[in-house]
């Protein structure tokens, strides 16, 4: 079981959750649990596994709820909906048609999205101005789609060419000759666009990837429609055989995966997945226990405990990854404004060469490439900076720390210096302990899943606390009110008197005149 980013809800990765999941437009759904207050109710849920936003995908169904053959029946033809208006071998044919076209009537919609044929024209004419399509920008297709930038479902960040080149250079010179793309759709494009020119070694490439607009451009060996939080293969059986193929063909040799996902996205999910992936190449490595494919996961330094926690063998490397379409994530920038993405692999980091002209050098202590202000710690015995800046050791904590932190006396840690002592940090949200979190508290004792009928005593005790307490708080207002009243009324009452007495002044002063 691992905990999500909502406090009060957990994931779970089982089985018998997956084996049971319902089906939403994104493939089989994820089981979560609902932890109520206090710890002491809880109840399962499926929710979409790519979508945590209600607007992008609103399914939900407790665990124990009973399905109607009729209400089901409306499920599957929602998610038939769906789904994308033409097959992958429809595309395929398609796009081959499509380049057969003269480059004038080679046309691309970009209200929809999609390459247009001859007698597809008049349907789009009311959209934005057609463009013409060349065999350039056929060959970079993310270049010419509008990235989907929900950050936690496509979060299309798309690779900036320094980073491209550098991840390929990286990968050609540690031996590697297939790469799975899983989300990465420019370095796939890269590679593709180097064997074309046939500069260099012989690569291959496959790309994994929700955005299912990419098959207009790619075949059916080259892009597999994919949702990386489920494992989820929307080409059914068959996708799943081209993947496993590409994966394990030469039993398993020189392939690495590259995986670029997006930021806001359950860790633990993606891990399950990338587990099961690992789970594919190993059955080409029959007679070889030992051995791990070879991963790049690309996120951002501050995910490193939850990525350690499900893959203990990556470790970080100082690179920093920058983006062309984030605003923050680009290279140049300096202090707190760095990119804060980072590389996390299985392979030994002394190995991987840092470019030196952006800086980067070799630690022969800790024997691996580090950023020019990561200095090493003769107490902690290690380069100890994650964010590009020089960071601190602390001798109370006895570690190192940003260099925008102080020591609070207080809060018995290091913490920024403007903050509120005495606010939960992150330990346990029920004893308080930093050694574990809630869902392994011993403290904790409550069932999988609490009824509704169970719950009611606790809802009615609690509602009749409120009710003493909103009875109270009704007489205070009341006496409040009354008092105000009186005093108003005393003040009107006076008012008026004082107006009668000016009143009668002047009438007498009138009679006198």
């Amino acid at each position: 079981m691992a905990m999500s980013e909502a406090v009060g809800i957990e994931l779970i990765l089982n089985q018998e959750a997956e084996a049971r999941a319902p089906l939403c437009p994104h493939g089989p759904t994820l089981l979560f649990v609902k932890i109520k207050h206090k710890k002491q109710e809880a109840r399962r849920f499926y929710a979409c596994a790519a979508c945590r936003d209600r607007k992008d995908c609103n399914f939900f169904q407790w665990e124990d709820d009973k399905v109607s053959e009729a209400r089901q029946l409306a499920r599957e033809e929602f998610n038939r909906s769906r789904q994308p208006p033409f097959t992958h071998k429809q595309y395929v044919a398609r796009y081959q048609r499509f380049v057969s076209l003269p480059s004038a009537n080679r046309k691309f919609c970009p209200d929809c999205q999609i390459l247009l044929l001859p007698e597809e024209w008049d349907q789009h004419l009311s959209h934005c101005r057609l463009r013409e399509v060349s065999l350039d920008q056929l060959a970079r297709p993310s270049h010419l789609l509008l990235p989907l930038e929900n950050k936690k479902t496509n979060a299309q960040y798309l690779f900036a060419d320094r980073t491209c080149q550098f991840l390929l250079d990286l990968i050609v010179s540690l031996g590697f000759r297939r790469v799975l793309c899983v989300g990465t759709p420019r370095l796939h494009e890269l590679i593709r666009v180097r064997q074309s020119e046939k500069k260099g070694s012989v690569i291959k490439s496959q790309l994994l990837d929700i955005d299912f607009r990419y098959s207009q451009f790619y075949s059916e060996e080259e892009f597999c429609h994919y949702n990386m939080f489920n494992h989820h293969f929307f080409g059914g059986k068959s996708a799943f055989e081209v993947f496993q193929t590409f994966l394990c063909q030469d039993k398993g040799e020189s392939v690495i995966m590259v995986t670029d996902p997006p930021f806001g996205g359950l860790v633990e999910a993606l891990a399950h997945s990338f587990r099961k992936i690992v789970d594919v190449w190993k059955t080409s490595r029959t007679g070889i226990d030992d051995e791990e494919l070879p991963i790049f996961w690309i996120f951002p330094y501050f995910f490193e405990p939850r990525i350690l926690q499900c893959f203990p063998t990556l470790g970080m490397l100082d690179y920093q990854v920058d983006y062309d379409n984030h605003a923050l994530y680009k290279h140049g920038n300096t202090g707190r404004k760095q990119s804060p993405v980072r590389i996390f692999t299985n392979l030994p980091p002394k190995n991987i060469v840092l470019p030196a002209e952006e800086g980067y050098r070799f630690c022969s202590l800790c024997q691996r490439y580090v950023s020019s202000a990561n200095r090493h710690c003769q107490i902690c015995k290690a380069c100890t900076s994650k964010d590009g800046r020089q960071w601190k050791h602390c001798q109370t904590c006895n570690k190192c720390v940003k260099p925008s932190w102080i020591h609070c006396d207080t809060c018995c840690r290091c913490v920024l210096q403007e903050h509120t002592c005495g606010k939960a940090g992150d330990g346990c949200f029920i004893c308080g302990s930093t050694e574990h979190k809630r869902r392994e508290c011993p403290q904790t004792a409550f069932p999988n899943r609490t009824t509704t009928e169970e719950a009611k005593p606790r809802k009615r005790k609690a509602m009749e606390t409120d009710k003493d307490t909103a009875t109270n708080k009704s007489k205070k207002q009341a006496h409040t009110m009354s008092t105000g009243k009186r005093k108003t009324l005393q003040w009107a009452t006076g008012k008026s008197k004082r107006k009668l007495k000016r009143k009668k002044k002047q009438k007498r002063r009138g009679q006198t005149a």
